[in-house]
């Protein structure tokens, strides 16, 4: 079938709008026709990473649709449900076995190459390969060709558009919370990075019942939305030291949260850690990032910990935060601004703006 696809040739230049061709979903895989999907920072480190000279790629991995067509050996949806799609996983290795998908053997194969795991691709335009298996869906696209791994199913009562984050960003920032740090009831929190993932970990902490949340950002304009989505207290990094100010007002935090990358947003989420205390990273900055830390803060019974998309499986963690959603404590309408996916060259060159969560619209 001819769709239309947000095909990136060139990391210089936003992804344009294609006709291509998209073929036909094999026994397990799915055909989803999207309606919604995400910008996420992932896709722009990826696009700016993007060789040249390999084949073109099309992005986007918080894709919400609606099933058109099924393979025969897909049992999980059937046509006219909608989906979230999320990351790819295999089912067969020792993590997935353990229920760790988001550390599957073959993550990196299945979820950044663009291919599928034979090296076949569903996108191509004049009989040439286009990559169209970004985190196993590509979804800059009017369609895509996943597997039945990738998708959940969602009552079609909710609105896409403020879903479509929960594949990747919200899964991230609320599961670092939810299903890493598990904070006890009245313990305090430091959130560095208040945009998509961040917020969504302040929102978690409040769903915790932390007693004590710390947002730290430069943007007045989101210290300001996360003080209204649960944050106690919000910190300018422009103004001083923030690990400082949070020794001081609180003696340390219990558990940090760092969505920045940086290596000095690192640093400052350890260092503003009581004893014992633990932080998560999630920053992503593509290339190689080394921080270096004061390993006396480690030996005193803090610790740091890497985390990738939540350590949620999808197919049981976004369920449980559409219910939060649904009870109005994921507020997600309050992240998402939409956009036309026609104007996707737009916002990808404006990085989506001052929008909390771009989301494309089809």
């Amino acid at each position: 079938m001819k769709i239309t696809a947000a095909v990136l040739r060139d990391p210089a230049g936003p992804p344009r709008l294609e006709e291509v061709d998209l073929g036909e979903p094999r026994p397990d895989e799915v055909l989803v026709r999207m309606v919604a999907a995400g910008i996420c920072h992932t896709d722009l480190v990826t696009a700016a990473g993007h060789d040249p000279e390999a084949p073109p790629l099309v992005l986007g991995h918080e894709g919400a649709g609606i099933v058109e067509a099924v393979g025969e050996d897909v049992g999980a949806v059937e046509p006219g449900d909608h989906v979230v799609l999320s990351y790819g996983w295999c089912g067969l290795c020792a993590n997935c076995g353990r229920g760790a998908m988001a550390y599957c053997e073959s993550f990196l194969k299945l979820n950044y190459t663009g291919t599928r795991p034979d090296g076949s691709t569903a996108m191509s335009r004049d009989g040439r390969p286009i990559r169209s298996h970004f985190f196993g869906q590509s979804s800059w696209a009017t369609h895509s060709v996943t597997t039945e791994r990738n998708v959940i199913r969602v009552d079609p009562d909710l609105p896409l558009e403020h879903l479509a984050p929960l594949g990747c960003g919200v899964q991230t920032g609320a599961g670092a919370v939810l299903n890493v740090l598990r904070p006890r009831r009245g313990s305090s929190i430091a959130v560095f990075g208040a945009g998509a993932v961040g917020l969504s970990a302040v929102m978690a902490a409040r769903i915790a019942g932390c007693g004590t949340i710390i947002a730290v950002d430069p943007d007045p304009r989101r210290r300001a939305l996360a003080e209204s989505l649960g944050a106690t207290v919000v910190l300018d990094p422009a103004e001083g030291d923030p690990a400082a100010e949070i020794l001081a007002r609180t003696g340390g935090v219990d558990q940090s949260v760092e969505c920045v990358g940086r290596p000095e947003a690192v640093q400052a989420a350890v260092a503003s850690l009581t004893a014992p205390g633990m932080c998560v990273t999630l920053g992503f900055r593509g290339p190689a990032n080394p921080v270096e830390l004061d390993q006396r803060l480690l030996m005193m019974g803090r610790g740091i910990r890497g985390c990738i998309e939540g350590d949620g499986i999808p197919q049981r963690f976004i369920p449980r935060l559409i219910e939060h959603y649904r009870f109005g404590e994921l507020p997600l309408e309050r992240l998402v601004r939409t956009y036309s996916f026609t104007d996707i060259d737009r916002v990808f060159a404006a990085h989506g703006g001052d929008a909390v969560k771009p989301v494309l619209v089809f």
